[in-house]
């Protein structure tokens, strides 16, 4: 028993120092953890105060510079910054700044895919006067794929640069896919039929 003891004591002695390091470094990353959390929260809280500040302000251009001049410490935090920017810079009639801050969201391949959709589709929607149908559409095309996020949003601006190319059959077809689409939501179903309906064409009948 003594010789046991020894050796357990004996290999104590030389590799305890592995469970203490096992133990700090447990207990160090739990507690980085916690810091990493709550300056997490610290930051968004703070950057909710200074966005709901810069609202606060009035007139859109002065809303505008106060918002650009907010620094966000997260990718998701920043997107959001630029996305109120943008709508700031858009009430002022600043639509090349609008532009601006939604096309750095869109290209940021940091964020979700849903956040840099919108920025491109709200980018697009901004440049309608700007751009022609042929630079609009291969755009508008490529958020329409199938399983991308605004998919059926895409394909009603798609439908009508149909329009204004003056393909009414085209913009038809559209419209009627969009209003038999199942993921097509009451409101988008219904701008689809009335559009049909303006086109001459037959709005297809909903199965119940």
């Amino acid at each position: 028993d003594e010789v046991r003891r020894d050796r357990m004591f004996a290999m104590i002695r030389r590799y305890g120092w592995i469970a203490v390091l096992v133990v700090v470094a447990i207990v160090g990353g739990a507690a980085y953890n916690e810091y990493r959390k709550a300056s997490e929260t610290a930051a968004a809280q703070a950057l909710g105060d200074a966005m709901i500040e810069a609202l606060a302000v009035d007139g859109a251009p002065a809303r505008a510079e106060r918002l650009a001049a907010i620094q966000a410490e997260s990718n998701g935090g920043e997107a959001i910054r630029r996305f109120m920017v943008a709508a700031a810079r858009t009430g002022s009639d600043d639509i090349p700044g609008a532009v601006a801050a939604l096309e750095v969201v869109a290209v940021d391949g940091d964020l979700p895919q849903v956040y840099r959709d919108i920025a491109a589709f709200k980018a697009l929607t901004l440049q309608a006067d700007t751009l022609s149908t042929a630079e609009r559409r291969p755009q508008f095309e490529a958020l329409a794929k199938p399983g991308a996020p605004l998919r059926l949003l895409a394909e009603e601006q798609l439908a009508l640069l149909d329009i204004t190319d003056g393909d009414a059959e085209a913009a038809i077809s559209r419209f009627q896919a969009i209003a038999s689409d199942a993921e097509a939501d009451n409101t988008l179903r219904q701008r689809a039929t009335q559009m049909i309906v303006a086109l001459g064409g037959t709005a297809p009948t909903q199965q119940g």
